[in-house]
């Protein structure tokens, strides 16, 4: 039985995966006290004692809590912003690549982030196949709902006398520095971080994630993309539909309280859409994490997961 300990379980994603590792018999969950949550020496015990310690912090804080880990034996999944570019460490998105043997024997991996992994499952593939220039300058626009702004914005929304601007989808990141460009450029292999527009609205679970593409963008046009994605994601948990509307419609609600993504393509020959949705904490987040986990367990890497 693996020991796994959990750095910040009081957060959401930290809360999600707390509830799909109690239903597992192969692991052990280690605690410490809750008056001692924030203590660094009961935490630091606690992280050299498992054999996988996920982190659930802020940024500083995770760079602080790997500080903390001299067990070598340690595996350390971080669901933060903090080592997602970082040498040494593997990026946690079996799915793309190479990325699932390096992350089977890895120590470090960096959990993507919820927009970054839509982003990156539509665009990597097609950058690795030529469809599309490293060179090409794209735009993307991610609908989320609010949970992905952790127990502060979950709060703002589901609280009495809430503003009524919170009614209506907000776009946000306006400066155009949201955290997710750095990840989403240097998997992809682009030479520009792409124009983001993220919106999150009044619901609270579920992520759709759009890249358009004029057909001169792409060699080969829409089929030949479909047929990318089609070759590409034969396993694991994002999976290519060729048809996924609903009667026109794409909700981006659709996958909420799942954890595996789905891929898609709409528009025609001149103008090309290419949707993932997903949910922002399910493959988005703590579904991805458990993923991981169990690639580094050995196990097949949809155990405890909602597929």
């Amino acid at each position: 039985m693996k020991r796994v300990f959990i750095d910040g379980s009081a957060g959401t994603t930290g809360l999600r995966i707390v509830e799909r590792l109690m239903e597992r018999q192969d692991i052990q969950l280690l605690r410490v006290p809750e008056e001692l949550r924030k203590d660094p020496a009961a935490r630091k015990d606690a992280m050299n004692k498992a054999d996988i310690v996920f982190l659930c912090l802020p940024d500083d804080a995770a760079r602080e809590a790997v500080g903390l880990i001299e067990n070598s034996n340690t595996a350390v999944i971080d669901t933060s912003t903090a080592h997602r570019t970082a040498e040494n460490w593997a990026y946690g998105f079996p799915e793309i690549g190479g990325l699932r043997e390096k992350i089977k024997t890895a120590r470090r991996i960096a959990n993507p982030g919820c927009h970054a992994s839509g982003f990156i499952a539509l665009v990597a593939p097609l950058v690795e196949a030529g469809l599309i220039s490293a060179d090409e300058k794209l735009t993307c626009t991610s609908l989320t709902g609010y949970s992905g702004g952790g127990k502060k914005m979950i709060a703002e929304y589901e609280g009495e006398g809430r503003s009524v601007l919170l009614d209506a989808p907000r776009q946000y990141g306006l400066p155009q520095n949201h955290k997710h460009l750095p990840e989403m450029r240097k998997v992809c292999g682009l030479s520009n971080a792409p124009i983001f527009c993220p919106i999150v609205a009044p619901y609270y679970a579920g992520m759709e994630v759009t890249v358009p593409l004029f057909a001169d963008q792409v060699q080969g046009g829409k089929a030949a993309v479909e047929a990318a994605y089609a070759a590409y994601y034969r396993s694991g948990l994002v999976h290519f539909t060729k048809d996924a509307s609903e009667s026109g419609f794409l909700s981006a609600g659709a996958f909420a309280g799942r954890d595996d993504m789905e891929i898609t393509v709409s528009g025609n020959e001149d103008r090309i859409l290419l949707v993932a949705r997903f949910d922002n904490l399910g493959k988005g987040a703590s579904g991805a994490a458990i993923q991981n986990m169990n690639l580094l367990l050995g196990v097949d890497e949809a155990t405890g997961l909602a597929v």
